[in-house]
């Protein structure tokens, strides 16, 4: 048992980039030479760059025209390549002392944080539409921030060792999990992309790491960053290949250790079953971590402040067009609070403006792809169609230029409303008024009416009416704020995660998230072993 200590994390600052300063200055000339040329962008598997296959355009989500680079979607052979390079890799990574693989992340946590951290800002931009102030506190200080405190989390994990009785000395080894991790990401968070890989990977998994499409051009960076920082070649293999051909293969194969996702719902549930239809297959049971969908709320009591709900809600809603696994959703508001705040919530959502990142007057962008803008306008039709349903703000789009969506917010009189049970995942925000004197009678609604439980927040004054929420909404939301966003969780500080339909809530950004990926093994050495079978009582 080591006495090496990681040093103390602290979350890394966010910059505000304001007009004029060094900051501001460096991120236009990133800008500018990203858009320059245009990228080619392969498979990594054992450290080398596999560029065969289908190749797919990379396009800026916000100008159609601006073609940022391309990827080469790798074949069935690729998968099976990336599957062995790990295999291959698994011994020599996990007799690393844990110390030395700590190094490599936060030597990557600096990388990020200093030489590139312009270039990722920048990358994140034009490849996924975020603001400066999304790209950074997501690509930059909440990566950082997970590479930083997730070696500490594994220092402490080396740290809980059992008692000892005399003549017995007691251990505890924290293996790495016997086998590969599938680690499949999603596009909206660079952070959740780059931690669901390496979060294993830190403590001695080898990794294969399917980013999504949309996700290509930013993942290259961050491939780039951890073999600069001195990652081994086959520890993470990056694979971009044909999803249900990766599912195929990876959730078939004998040595599958582990899943680490975050996506869909529809997907992870169909990733579960297909590894509990072959169980018995496997060298040992895979580890299934997973986050998923949410539908996530605000309810507000007669206490609640006016000004300070508008603002959560606009923020919650419509920050990254709404494309957060967090983002508020659904709003159950007292009738007299409503009635002073819907005028301002209305104003306020129509003077929102939105266009390209580079702007940074634009408070919201375009969502991330056709796919994504034909389901959320379905939803803003649907919503149009209803006799129930009102649209106060919003209900405009455009795909002409880039894929444009007006922050929308819908007003229903329907409880079972499909708008306020069902997963948007874009710049839509539902209310539903209710009378002032039901607000546990609405609790139990809310609780009720979604599948999913993933963030949830309440806003009131009344500090009884506040307890009455934390406790019929316990099971409601994993991440549960009050009086303020359901959005923001920060690593070391709000473990992310829920339950229900939104996933196994093993808490990324704490270290329930990391004591998922090791084995522990309990070791007892007894110092002076006895030469005689016979016990006392035996006379």
């Amino acid at each position: 048992m080591s006495t090496f200590r990681v040093p103390y994390p602290k979350n890394e600052p966010v910059r505000d980039y304001a007009p004029g300063s060094a900051d501001y200055l460096a991120l236009q000339k990133s800008l500018a030479e990203l858009k320059s040329g245009q990228l080619e962008i392969g498979s990594v598997i054992n450290g080398q760059e596999i560029k065969s296959g289908k190749k797919f355009e990379i396009r800026a989500p916000h100008d159609h025209k601006l073609i940022l680079g391309f990827y080469f979607e790798g074949t069935k052979d690729v998968i099976n390549d990336a599957i062995n390079s790990a295999l291959e890799s698994q011994t020599k990574w996990a007799e690393m002392p844990w110390q030395h693989r700590a190094s490599i992340f936060l030597k990557a946590a600096e990388l990020l944080a200093g030489p590139y951290r312009h270039q990722m800002n920048a990358a994140t931009m034009l490849a996924h539409s975020k603001t400066i102030y999304q790209a950074e506190i997501d690509a930059v200080c909440e990566l950082v921030d997970f590479w930083r405190f997730n070696a500490y989390f594994m220092q402490t994990i080396q740290d809980i060792q059992p008692d000892n009785s005399d003549g017995i000395w007691n251990r505890m080894d924290h293996r790495p999990l016997e086998g590969f991790i599938l680690a499949v990401a999603p596009f909206n968070f660079i952070s959740i992309n780059a931690n669901l890989p390496t979060a294993p990977a830190m403590l001695g998994n080898v990794v294969v790491w399917k980013p999504a499409p949309t996700a290509a051009y930013t993942s290259y960076f961050l491939m780039k960053i951890l073999i600069e920082a001195g990652l081994p070649d086959g520890v993470i293999n990056m694979l971009f290949a044909n999803a249900p051909d990766v599912g195929d293969i990876a959730l078939n194969h004998r040595d599958l250790a582990g899943v680490h996702f975050t996506g869909s719902t529809a997907t992870f549930q169909k990733m579960w079953k297909i590894i509990g239809n072959n169980i018995e297959n496997f060298k040992a049971y895979p580890r299934i971590v997973g986050e998923t969908g949410g539908k996530d709320f605000i309810i507000a009591h007669h206490s609640a402040d006016p000004a300070r709900l508008t603002t959560a809600i606009i923020r919650g809603s419509f920050e990254y067009q709404g494309q957060k696994c967090s983002a508020s959703s659904r709003c159950y508001i007292a009738k007299s609070v409503w009635s002073k705040m819907k005028d301002e919530l209305a104003s306020q959502t129509k003077s929102l403006k939105m266009g390209n990142p580079e702007d940074h007057e634009n408070f919201l962008c375009a969502v991330i792809d056709e796919r994504s803008f034909e389901k959320i306008t379905g939803y803003i039709d649907y919503a149009k169609s209803e006799s129930d349903c009102q649209i106060l703000a919003g209900g405009d789009y455009d795909k002409s230029q880039g894929w444009y969506i007006k922050p929308t917010v819908v007003v229903t009189s329907n409880p079972n409303s499909r708008l306020l049970s069902e997963e948007i995942f874009g710049p839509v925000v539902t209310i539903y008024v209710y009378p002032d004197g039901e607000f546990e009678k609405t609790l139990e609604l809310l609780d009720s009416t979604s599948a999913f439980s993933l963030t949830g927040a309440v806003f009131a004054t009344d500090r009884e009416a506040v307890v009455l929420a934390e406790s019929r909404l316990r099971h409601a939301a994993g991440n549960f704020y009050i009086n303020d966003k359901p959005t923001g969780a920060v690593v070391g500080q709000q473990p992310f995660g829920g339950g229900r339909a939104s996933g196994t809530n093993d808490k990324a950004g704490g270290i329930q998230n990391m004591l998922r990926w090791v084995s522990p093994r309990s070791i007892k050495e007894t110092l002076v072993a006895p030469t005689d079978y016979r016990y006392p009582y035996m006379g």
